[in-house]
């Protein structure tokens, strides 16, 4: 089984890494927006961090762990200009199989817009909606090890243009308890369309290999993690050549290593523990202040995103703020219900905490 699920992923993989476009130019860059207000607060993506919190599974599915068996999120993300988002989750353990599974759903919801032609008659609305329908599974390989596969099914609809495509996220996950580590690779978004929203014209799929490693303090109450994404590409700035000429600005050159390049596949995060409750974040993702950053003026907290925690006994509460621009960020709310604590669903596995 081992050996297998190694083939599939480096197949998979160098199946990707021969067709891969420029950062911007794929369908359904919705798969990239951060499903929970930990991920969010982490900076985005986060395929190693640790905690007790089944929406990290979503990322990556070696995440998912038996002590979140019964687990329940739900988390609500308030959008630009009335955009709603919704992330439903459930996790369930089955001790026969040794193996752990979770549902998931993730729903976006535009609004209504005014439907009109090219000389400007209201034909009527629609009601543009994107979402993704996960099912995910993990299993545990000695003491240190957990893999974990996810299959998805991803619908668009923007009024007359739809499309629809199945993938996966194929992931591993080391975890030693002794020095306070775990490390993460995910290979995510591999798939193709089933619908194409223009029967003629083929789109990708958001596919990315990440990699990630967290760290806590021994004797003090920090962690620290460093992601690493697009490992499969290096060119990654989304770069409008015509927009840069007509305006003055720089174009970036293709296919030369510069530093600023090199630092664009990286995300930074810190989280305080305070006392056993309470749980303060901090995440800088650097490609997100190096795409949205204004020329000549200050930017502020643009790229940074800030969050805070509850862990109550039967309840987590979890608040984000992610800021895009100087006076431009969006909030997101979640909950967790550790279901089998309140209607008596059976516990499996041992705590997660170190």
């Amino acid at each position: 089984m081992r050996r297998i699920f190694l083939n599939i992923l480096i197949i998979l993989c160098s199946s990707q890494l021969l067709g891969q476009t420029l950062g911007g130019s794929n369908a359904y860059n919705f798969l990239r927006f951060p499903a929970s207000p930990q991920l969010a607060a982490l900076g985005g993506l986060n395929v190693a961090h640790q905690s007790n919190d089944l929406s990290l599974a979503f990322q990556n599915p070696a995440q998912l762990d038996s002590s979140m068996h019964a687990q329940m999120v739900a988390n609500f993300n308030s959008l630009y200009d009335g955009v709603k988002n919704y992330h439903w989750m459930m996790a369930y353990r089955n001790k026969h199989l040794k193996t752990n599974f979770a549902a998931s759903v993730f729903y976006f919801n535009y609004g209504n817009i005014t439907q009109t032609d090219a000389a400007g008659n209201i034909l009527g609305a629609l009601r543009p909606r994107d979402f993704v329908v996960q099912i995910s599974a993990s299993r545990r390989y000695l003491e240190k090890w957990n893999y974990g596969i996810s299959a998805k099914y991803i619908s668009s609809n923007y009024g007359q243009f739809r499309s629809n495509a199945v993938a996966a996220d194929v992931g591993v996950l080391y975890k030693d308890s002794a020095k306070l580590v775990q490390i993460g690779l995910v290979a995510m978004n591999m798939g193709g369309q089933i619908k194409r929203y223009n029967p003629n014209v083929p789109e990708e799929l958001p596919f990315d290999v990440v990699f990630g490693i967290f760290k806590q303090l021994e004797k003090a109450p920090i962690r620290f993690s460093l992601t690493a994404h697009h490992l499969n590409q290096f060119d990654i700035l989304y770069n409008d050549t015509t927009f840069n000429n007509n305006n003055g600005f720089r174009n970036p050159a293709a296919g030369k290593f510069t530093f600023e390049k090199l630092f664009q596949h990286f995300i930074f995060s810190t989280q305080l523990l305070i006392g056993q409750r309470v749980e303060v974040t901090v995440g800088y993702n650097y490609l997100r202040r190096s795409e949205l950053r204004i020329t000549n003026v200050p930017n502020g907290l643009t790229g940074f995103s800030l969050g805070v925690g509850a862990i109550l006994p039967k309840l987590q509460l979890r608040y984000a703020r992610s800021y895009f621009q100087n006076s431009t960020a969006y909030n997101q709310l979640g909950i967790n219900l550790p279901l089998n604590q309140y209607f008596g669903l059976g516990k499996f596995g041992e705590k997660i905490g170190w």
